[in-house]
């Protein structure tokens, strides 16, 4: 975008001010911030924060936005202090679990660049000699957190952007949002319209207020949280000079969802085990122009009795608190959000209207850093797929739905949360049209994206007796062993030796139609997806910057009309935007976009008798003649009209079959019906994870992101040859004349017996040099597989060493796919001869009771 763009800011607390000056930085010279409080205390979460700054977090993106922010803090200095007191930061275990969970967060540090270390009790006592010794078991040390001075680095972030001509309107609530032909023209406000070309909501918890006038949700709950300060400690006195001062590290005490720093010669306790007490920020009225630390809208009255617990707890682990009492407490109003992330990003129905919302000071500046990157060249260095505004089903932005999750969130802030850990509640929001059939064949269900999903079938808990020896489960560590079963090898077998039925219903699906639908999808893909009707295509999608932001499977039904798998909702979204704009530029060739998901229903027919099964329900050609792999038609099994891929994403003969919701459960039937002689099953998530790693069928942000280019990931093949104008083919062009730095590495864990759950650091050559970004223990190969993005320097047959929970496995770097390397199974013996006699499954036979 142009420098001359118009951008309005709403809200002036740490993201408002950071992203201003965010934008400064890079040359932007028309910005103006618009303040409902006085700039001198603005009264969000930012004027009341405790300020603490833990880095290490279980997201990439999440911890290098903090150390982002750390950074900067480090450069804003007034009178020659800067607005961070680097005093570390030290989370200590008093319960066996804990003692085992700071190992594994211990790994995340080394493999995000967070200096770190473990400490026996002894040491922890020796940072921090206010811990009872008789609690402590261990603690995570990281010298580089500590302490923002957030209200003191906005004052100064706005003194310097307005020397910089950043113009600050305080005392001005906003009460609309102005918009034509599906832009933003500006920002209405109690004293007038601010005119924009892009406006940016960094209101905080006001966000759902400022969403709610252009009708966007946005999916956050403001939630009071208690904090206090104690009288004067004995020990602490005259250790600090500043009021606020501290020297002592922060303390996490998560087993009791507490925190600890210090305030001079007080103590500030931070507690999240009370009640969660949400808040309506249209409740709390006009911010005062009087303002102060005791006086402000998202400073809400104390209630001692929710914090008597804690202050019990706290006198036991800080000893030097029973002589002291609550001097000050105050519930402080914070956002949370279901996922527990920020929402960040571009509305998907009004251009130039961006969000920066829930959005805590310890990943502040990062934020601000990555929207200012967003709007002045299209992409942020850190890759923040995870915080994208869109990534929310329609069923999550219900009001109800928000407001449980949000809430649960609280709760859950501070528990030990396993990778696969779903929701207990709300469940059974979205279940296919197979959920009745899955359950009578015991389904464990685990919830993504409000799907119930089945990971594994306890009716193949039978099969275990008959699996061969080199198909056998190894045992497993309990952390390992949580939302797994030995029951997933029996799927993995029966796929690789029989045949399995998929559910692939939760994969996001759009129709994409009209006389334009071509010529968008040409202008976002890398590869060539004008080939005529019956072609599928797997392309990727690119930034300006080269970076994969997706990658598609286009199947090309007709001339105007494309089937189009996508990872999620940010997909559609971009997808939604691109046609209006192709629509808008050229209205004779318009396009437009349509969420066909919920209305269909898929199964993934899968194994080296699929051929058998299919051709026994259908007179359909489903030959290499009739369907060559890569294809797509329409066809009728038993009189279901469905629409058939070609396509294998375990690496097996098979294919994606799509029919209407309403003929599913009869499709399902069908198949399971003709697949009784070849020994069919219904298999789950778990084993169709293992089985597309073991294939090397990569996807987005698994396995590659933003961060991550064509060539790195190994994916040459999705780009067409010579092929012009698509969305970031000119930087691609650049990259192609440059050798890669790293690529996308396959290895096998050499134990055969030890798993990894993904994030875990890789060494090789005793330093550092990656992180495993997705992993699955391979039943076909006895071996766990893995991947990592590693310098170009590590060759295959090279030792690696993956740390676990701080101990070392060895591992080896191999070649890939690590099953079926020339595709002989992929492309299976689908002749026009079959093994068995072809027969036609009919309707009644089904209804029968199959």
């Amino acid at each position: 975008m142009a420098s001359s763009s118009r951008v309005v800011i709403i809200g002036a607390g740490i993201v408002g001010a950071n992203l201003a000056d965010e934008l400064v930085t890079r040359g932007w010279n028309d910005i103006t911030v618009v303040e409902q409080g006085p700039l001198s205390m603005p009264g969000g979460s930012t004027s009341h924060a405790p300020g603490l700054v833990f880095q290490t977090n279980v997201l990439k993106t999440m911890s290098l936005l903090a150390t982002y922010t750390v950074d900067k803090l480090l450069s804003l200095e007034k009178d020659g202090q800067s607005c961070f007191n680097q005093v570390g930061g030290l989370e200590i275990a008093t319960t066996p679990a804990r003692h085992h969970d700071l190992k594994r967060k211990y790994g995340w540090a080394k493999s995000w660049g967070i200096p770190a270390r473990l400490l026996g009790p002894e040491e922890c006592l020796k940072m921090h000699p206010m811990l009872n010794k008789e609690k402590v078991l261990s603690g995570l040390y990281t010298p580089t957190d500590g302490l923002a001075l957030a209200a003191r680095a906005v004052q100064l972030l706005i003194a310097r952007t307005r020397k910089a001509g950043v113009r600050y309107l305080e005392l001005t609530p906003v009460i609309g949002i102005e918009q034509s032909d599906g832009h933003v023209t500006g920002v209405e406000t109690a004293n007038g319209t601010v005119p924009a070309d892009i406006v940016v909501s960094c209101a905080g918890f006001w966000g759902v207020e400022i969403g709610a006038m252009i009708g966007l949700p946005i999916p956050l709950l403001p939630l009071a949280h208690q904090y206090v300060k104690t009288t004067a400690v004995l020990g602490l006195a005259g250790r600090n000079t500043q009021p606020n001062g501290a020297n002592l590290p922060m303390i996490r005490h998560q087993d009791q969802d507490l925190y600890y720093r210090e305030h001079g010669d007080q103590v500030g306790i931070g507690y999240y085990g009370h009640r969660p007490m949400p808040v309506t920020a249209a409740s709390l009225g006009p911010t005062p122009k009087d303002v102060n630390e005791k006086k402000m809208p998202s400073r809400l009255e104390f209630t001692p009795e929710d914090f008597a617990p804690a202050w019990k707890e706290s006198r036991e682990m800080l000893p030097a608190l029973l002589e002291t009492e609550i001097a000050d407490g105050f519930n402080g109003i914070f956002s949370f959000t279901p996922d527990g992330g920020p929402i960040v990003g571009q509305s998907p129905t009004l251009d130039g209207f961006w969000v920066a919302e829930a959005v805590w000071v310890t990943h502040s500046a990062g934020i601000a850093r990555a929207v200012a990157e967003l709007l002045t060249t299209g992409k942020s260095q850190i890759d923040i797929t995870e915080c994208e505004l869109s990534r929310f089903e329609e069923v999550q932005l219900a009001p109800s739905y928000v407001n449980e999750t949000s809430q649960q969130n609280f709760v859950e802030v501070y528990d030990i949360m396993h990778p696969l850990e779903p929701k207990q509640s709300p469940r059974n929001l979205r279940v296919s049209p197979f959920y009745t059939r899955q359950l009578e064949l015991g389904a464990f269900f685990l919830e993504t994206g409000g799907w119930e999903r089945p990971h594994w079938f306890e009716g193949n808990a039978a099969l275990l007796n008959d699996l061969p020896a080199s198909w056998k489960p190894r045992e497993r560590d309990a952390w390992s062993a949580r939302y797994w079963s030995p029951i997933v090898a029996v799927e993995a077998w029966k796929t690789r030796t029989a045949v399995a039925m998929y559910d692939l219903t939760p994969f996001r699906r759009v129709e994409i139609y009209g006389p334009g639908a071509v010529d968008v999808l040409q202008r976002l893909s890398t590869n060539d997806v004008s080939n005529g009707p019956g072609a599928v295509t797997y392309t990727l999608l690119l930034n300006d910057q080269a970076g994969i932001r997706s990658d598609f499977v286009v199947a090309r039904l007709e001339e105007d009309l494309f089937q189009v798998g996508v990872n999620n909702a940010v997909d559609q979204a971009y997808l939604a935007r691109e046609a209006r704009n192709q629509t808008q530029r050229n209205p004779n060739r318009w396009v437009q976009v349509r969420d066909i998901t919920g209305a269909t229903c898929g199964i993934g027919l899968w194994g080296p008798h699929a051929w058998n099964v299919l051709s026994s329900a259908t007179a359909d050609d489903f030959t290499n003649k009739g369907l060559p792999y890569s294809c797509v038609k329409r066809a009728t099994i038993a009189g279901i009209p469905v629409t058939a891929l070609r396509l294998s994403w375990v690496g097996e003969l098979g294919w994606e079959l799509y029919t209407t919701a309403d003929n599913g459960q009869r499709l399902w039937d069908v198949l399971w019906q003709a697949g009784q002689p070849y020994g069919v099953i219904a298999a789950g998530r778990s084993a169709f994870h293992s089985l597309r790693l073991e294939k090397r069928n990569i996807s987005y942000y698994n396995e590659m992101t933003t961060e991550h280019d064509p060539y790195e990931a190994g994916l040459e093949s999705a780009i067409k040859v010579g092929k012009k104008g698509f969305v970031g083919q000119d930087a691609l062009d650049q990259r192609a004349k440059k050798p890669v730095s790293r690529r996308l590495r396959c290895f096998t864990v050499d134990d055969g017996t030890s798993v990894l759950l993904n994030k875990e650091p890789i060494f090789h050559d005793g330093q550092v040099k990656g992180y495993v970004k997705n992993a699955a223990f391979g039943y076909t190969v006895g071996k766990t597989v893995a991947f990592s993005y590693l310098p170009i320097s590590v060759s295959e047959g090279d030792t690696l060493e993956i740390e676990y929970f701080n101990r070392r496995v060895t591992a080896t770097v191999v070649p890939w796919p690590v099953v079926d390397p020339q595709g002989h199974r992929l492309h299976g013996r689908s002749s026009s001869t079959p093994t068995a006699p072809t027969r036609t499954i009919e309707p009644e036979a089904v209804r029968a009771r199959l």
